[in-house]
């Protein structure tokens, strides 16, 4: 359970009811994403004030059990969020993993999850892995999932597989035992068309990484503590974002990418939900303005916000270097952005200078919405 005192902490479920149940960019009742947020204007253009931001943030998933915009515990210019985690099986393994998104709307709704209809596009053949939830499944019946961290074909967004038992129900660790189940009659599993976002954190051969020196966003790794499999919680450092997001970041598509963030190497994310239309834009800065960006510099700015129709937890990365006769400045919009790259004030790099033209994908879920606070 997280133990740390904040300043401006917001709790949105209470953490004993949790007993009961880039390179990267940038409870309880929880308030649909429909709605502006009420500091600044309409696109949450405007900075705001620290106090004023931690009264207007809301979390915008269900399993946030508490989140602080900052915090006086550690130097680095970022704050906490505390998610509910979820138990799985791979392979006859546990592994656990948080759940922020879905595709289908009413699912999203009943499950308290982020509404995002882009998801669809991935229940193609290698776009997504499969999720197996058992119906009316007893206590220690694990979400089952295909494929785990490590392997060639891992991917944080997964299809949903509702199983229902036709013979004497028993507990399923594994996808190869639920489909034996099937051929032999003593189950159906409904293939829906559903897909959620659901980033491992810890698994049969690992887990996440932990920052404890907490000085940079990326840093040592995103959690602040170790998952705790018992309270089923785990902690990530929460960074601020443009127009009104506070994030955390899960998965890279390319290894080199994940490798240096210290965040997970998601093979199935490259190439082929950008094709399938499935992600959103992020866009990093390389120089210019210092702040507390992935970079050292401003923070990012997001295509949409959380909540947004054409809004998406998977990000194509874009990078972005103030040319040398530019007078470097703030920008809180891709709008802003693109207006300085078309008039010759930035140059774009897809990806980084590095992967020379190729967009790498990068997960970085959204639970809270709070205005913006970085000033020059």
């Amino acid at each position: 359970m997280h133990t740390v005192t904040v300043p401006l902490r917001k709790s949105v479920v209470p953490v004993l009811a949790v007993l009961g149940l880039t390179l990267a960019a940038c409870g309880g009742d929880v308030d649909p994403v429909t709605a502006p947020l009420p500091g600044g204007s309409p696109d949450g253009t405007t900075s705001t004030s620290e106090a004023q931001a931690a009264e207007e943030a809301r979390a915008i998933v269900g399993d946030v059990v508490d989140f602080a915009l900052t915090s006086d515990e550690w130097p680095g210019a970022f704050g906490f969020v505390t998610m509910r985690l979820r138990e799985g099986a791979f392979d006859g393994n546990d592994v656990y993993f948080v759940r922020t998104d879905a595709s289908d709307e009413s699912f999203a709704q009943a499950e308290e999850l982020v509404y995002v209809p882009k998801l669809a596009s991935l229940t193609g053949e290698g776009l997504s892995g499969a999720a197996y939830v058992v119906e009316d499944a007893s206590d220690d019946q694990p979400t089952v999932f295909s494929t785990e961290p490590g392997r060639d074909d891992y991917t944080p967004a997964w299809s949903l597989h509702r199983v229902t038992w036709s013979g004497e129900p028993r507990v399923v660790r594994s996808e190869a035992e639920i489909l034996d189940a099937e051929r032999s009659g003593d189950l159906t599993i409904e293939r829906t068309n559903i897909v959620f976002n659901g980033g491992m954190v810890k698994w049969s051969s690992g887990e996440m990484a932990v920052d404890d020196e907490r000085t940079d966003y990326l840093g040592k790794g995103q959690l602040l503590e170790p998952v705790d499999t018992t309270v089923l919680t785990a902690t990530f450092k929460l960074s601020q974002c443009f127009p009104a997001s506070r994030y955390f970041v899960l998965d890279h598509s390319m290894e080199p990418m994940a490798d240096m963030t210290h965040t997970l190497f998601s093979p199935r994310l490259q190439d082929g939900p950008s094709q399938a239309g499935a992600t959103g834009r992020t866009n990093v800065f390389m120089n210019g303005v210092s702040g507390p960006g992935p970079m050292g510099f401003q923070p990012s700015a997001f295509d949409f916000d959380a909540g947004d129709p054409a809004w998406s937890p998977y990000w194509d990365h874009y990078a972005y270097s103030w040319t040398d006769d530019a007078t470097a400045r703030v920008l809180r919009s891709q709008t802003e952005i693109h207006e300085a790259r078309d008039a010759g004030e930035l140059e774009e790099f897809p990806g980084v200078p590095d992967t020379n033209g190729t967009v790498f994908t990068v997960n970085c879920p959204v639970p809270v919405l709070a205005p913006t606070t970085f000033e020059a």
